[in-house]
């Protein structure tokens, strides 16, 4: 990694990291009753979660080692945070405030711009093919199990799209289906792009 690759995903990494720390004292404040374990295991329901802790570990694992990842995995892991802030503004955002907004805005803006925006300019693209997009998928697909898993083991849904209680299994099924679509068609773009700049 050059020396201005390698500050940018400190960078990253650093804002990934404060991201995580800030959701996790933001949700002890507002459940007072849960001690560490149980607000990890809460938080660990959540996509936006469980992506920002890849980036987080990636992108300290750059910084320490000083090694680019394959394409393949840096292009996925640009998509799926990505994905994370694009769901978020159009289906899921709250009004909040305080230090819940600056969590909000770390895991759902500055890290997902972050990302991408060192995937444009440092990651390595060759190799990427449109096949990368479907394999790209599965990450997304066995969050969706997961999900359900959990919600039928503790009866908590994190999004409405994977509620079979609020939607229905049909209204998961297409919501899964629509979801799948546009993540392959935004990884399918990102290939085009990646053959652009090669």
């Amino acid at each position: 990694m050059t020396l201005p690759a390698r500050l940018f995903a400190t960078l990253i990494a650093l804002v990934a990291v404060a991201g995580l720390v800030l959701q996790f004292v933001t949700y002890r404040i507002g459940h007072p009753g849960a001690d560490a374990l149980e607000t990890v295991w809460s938080l660990a329901r959540y996509f936006t979660i469980l992506t920002n802790t890849l980036v987080a570990a990636t992108f300290t694992l750059m910084t320490v080692r000083g090694r680019m990842p394959g394409p393949l995995w840096i292009g996925g892991l640009t998509l799926w945070i990505a994905i994370v802030g694009v769901v978020y503004y159009a289906l899921l955002a709250n009004s909040v405030s305080g230090l819940d907004a600056v969590a909000d805005r770390l895991v759902h803006l500055a890290t997902p711009l972050l990302t991408a925006v060192f995937w444009l300019f440092y990651a390595p693209k060759h190799a990427l093919r449109l096949a990368s997009a479907a394999i790209w998928l599965l990450w997304p697909l066995l969050y969706v199990a997961y999900a359900l898993l959990r919600g039928e083991l503790d009866g908590f849904y994190p999004y409405f799209f994977v509620d079979p209680t609020r939607i229905g299994w049909d209204g998961v099924l297409r919501w899964s289906a629509l979801l799948g679509v546009s993540f392959a068609a935004a990884g399918g773009l990102q290939v085009g792009i990646a053959r652009l700049l090669r």
